[in-house]
């Protein structure tokens, strides 16, 4: 299955299929508004605003499994998000990352890219997932990587042919 089958809401609630963004290079993110990371947005921000003419799209999901670090609404967090890191990529609903609840795009790009030593969750706020035009993950990003090294991996994939 790639990436594009799956379905996912927008952070009002509309439904939105993943296929309408097949032919961008997408980072997938799973964010909260009270993480020692959450600063990253703002990184995310002037990364996205570098290459989305390029065909990059950064989908942030909030989740609040990691130590309740993400206690509102979907809506709620778009709003945090713009107020106080100008974030202008698409905000997505609150998601379940891990367990047996965890949305289905997650179980996916979980099993394409899993973790260190192969394991099968997600352990934090703010794991990225970089994938290809075609929708295949080439690669899983700690919460902690830079965003040098974020930036160097998708230059290389904006340059790829599809």
């Amino acid at each position: 299955m790639s990436i594009h089958d799956h379905d996912c809401r927008t952070h009002s609630g509309e439904p939105f299929n993943l296929g309408a963004l097949r032919g961008q290079v997408l980072l997938v993110v799973n964010v909260a508004s009270r993480c020692g990371f959450t600063s990253q947005l703002g990184e995310l921000e002037r990364l996205y605003r570098r290459h989305r003419d390029r065909g990059f799209t950064i989908l942030a999901f909030p989740c609040n499994q990691f130590g309740r670090q993400s206690p509102e609404s979907a809506q709620g967090f778009c709003s945090f998000g713009e107020q106080t890191y100008s974030v202008t990529f698409p905000m997505m609903d609150k998601v379940n990352v891990n367990g047996r609840h965890a949305h289905p795009l997650f179980v996916e790009l979980k099993r394409q890219a899993p973790g260190v030593l192969g394991t099968g969750f997600i352990k934090w706020n703010f794991t990225k997932f970089l994938v290809a035009r075609d929708g295949r993950v080439v690669r899983r990003f700690s919460p902690r990587a830079r965003i040098g090294e974020l930036n160097e991996a998708l230059e290389s994939i904006l340059d790829e042919p599809w």
